[in-house]
């Protein structure tokens, strides 16, 4: 046996295969090892700190430490470390959490289905609309709607929603049936004296023709994330999901929340619906479901849905689809201990109390030399990075400016994210501070402006 190699980046890269990685380049590079969090930040292997300022993936709401969170996970492994929900068996952390989940939710809810991450959801939520169009008599009626830019997870069918390029790219993504509107952002797709609202007014517009072109009848159901997380931290125009709303409606269309990013509090808001009048047909969640302790997702469906389902199911002798660890029971205690925690410490109060602070200071990077757009809603922002900020103009991919800058921001202690078009997106654990706020954002601006001193020398910025 070959002797392993000593230091943990040597035996990271001898090993894994990581995702959304270049992974020639890590060869090269190595990764940053985390091995302790503690609130709102982490420590690597070599002991340097850093602001946690992505909550991991968006999703560790309650930061890196919870005492309450082990003690849960614990005293379930002891109980029933492990049940299924197959062939209607259950067990009561399952069925707790359906009731919390649908006492929770922003519109009338029947059932809650369980599974293990955002993609599973998603991909859960397209066979439930295939199933009910199949139920109710549309077997034409399976064709999905999502938008340019979205992103709705990894499987073969949740990619298929995925908008972004390197989530088709050398996959054979997406499959036919799967088709992509505009992307609601007004600061690149706007006209010239073009409202918000008149904006917004024309992406439903091109929603229907989109429908029109297609036929609706062959029109199953259109996904939406309230905000757009990992395709560049889009907040949608002023009425846009009111105006996409009347579109789906006329013709007869599912509307499914991704509230995999925006659910449990991030947009100041228990849903990101609830900020945006989203009345979804289905929902799907994750992430700060479990504060992001344990892996568990969740789909609620109408009632509308549900019956049909049922019949169907009925009919045929089983519902056929689930996954060995729906509903484990587990991270289903977890997530309960979370949701009553979230309850405890008045988390939406305290996230809608800190938010002005955390979009101010986002809005005073907006300007930046560097930055086009400061972008945000509640603990979630983004930071758009340009070359040209009059033209809106972006940097080459090429270039790399945007996982430049997260490397600088690393090097002033704070863990970011740059995603496609250069922008850095802020999503921190839902308990920060407002002192934890302002050292974040101080942090950033050095770590900006360094980046800046180096395009000026490079002659890829003009000097002030």
């Amino acid at each position: 046996m070959n002797q392993r190699p000593n230091s943990n980046a040597a035996r990271d890269i001898a090993s894994v295969l990581h995702p959304y990685t270049d992974l020639k380049q890590h060869l090269e590079t190595g990764p940053l090892v985390i091995v302790r969090g503690e609130g709102v930040r982490v420590w690597d292997d070599h002991g340097n700190a850093y602001i946690e300022a992505m909550a991991g993936l968006w999703s560790a709401a309650l930061g890196f430490s919870s005492e309450r969170l082990v003690a849960a996970a614990t005293q379930q492994l002891r109980k029933l470390p492990f049940y299924h929900a197959f062939n209607a068996k259950s067990h009561e952390p399952l069925i707790q959490l359906a009731e919390m989940l649908l006492e929770r939710a922003p519109v009338p809810m029947s059932k809650a289905f369980f599974a293990n991450s955002g993609s599973e959801a998603n991909d859960t939520a397209i066979k439930l609309v295939w199933y009910y169009n199949n139920a109710r008599g549309k077997p034409a009626k399976k064709k999905i709607i999502s938008r340019q830019r979205a992103y709705h997870g990894v499987t073969v069918a949740s990619a298929s929603l995925t908008g972004l390029a390197a989530n088709h790219r050398a996959f054979d993504l997406p499959l036919p049936g799967f088709l992509h509107t505009l992307t609601p952002h007004f600061y690149h797709k706007g006209r010239p004296g073009e409202s918000e609202e008149q904006f917004a007014a024309r992406c439903a517009e091109e929603l229907e023709r989109l429908i029109l072109a297609e036929g609706p009848e062959t029109i199953a159901a259109m996904f939406a994330e309230p905000v757009m997380g990992a395709g560049g931290v889009i907040v949608p125009p002023a009425t846009y999901f009111e105006k996409i709303q009347e579109v789906l409606r006329r013709h007869d269309v599912l509307l499914v929340a991704d509230e995999v990013i925006c659910g449990f509090g991030r947009t100041a808001n228990y849903w990101g619906s609830q900020t945006f009048n989203i009345r979804p047909d289905i929902l799907t969640c994750a992430k700060a479901l479990s504060a992001s302790f344990l892996p568990i997702s969740a789909v609620l469906v109408s009632e509308e849905i549900f019956t049909t389902i049922a019949e169907a199911s009925h009919e045929i002798g089983t519902f056929g689809h689930g996954f060995t660890y729906s509903g484990h029971p587990v991270p289903a205690a977890v997530a309960i201990e979370a949701l009553r925690i979230y309850d405890e410490i008045g988390l939406i109060d305290h996230v809608r109390a800190v938010a002005p602070l955390f979009q101010k200071r986002l809005a005073e990077l907006g300007e930046h030399p560097l930055i086009g757009e400061a972008r945000g809603v509640g603990l979630i922002g983004g930071l758009e990075i340009v070359q040209d900020k009059s033209a809106r103009r972006n940097y080459d991919p090429a270039l790399k400016i945007g996982p430049r800058a997260a490397k600088l921001l690393e090097k002033h202690g704070v863990i970011g994210r740059a995603l496609a078009g250069d922008v850095l997106a802020f999503t921190p654990p839902l308990i920060i501070s407002e002192s934890e706020i302002h050292e974040l954002f101080d942090r950033v601006g050095e770590a900006l402006d360094a980046l800046y001193g180096q395009l000026i020398r490079e002659g890829l910025a003009p000097a002030p």
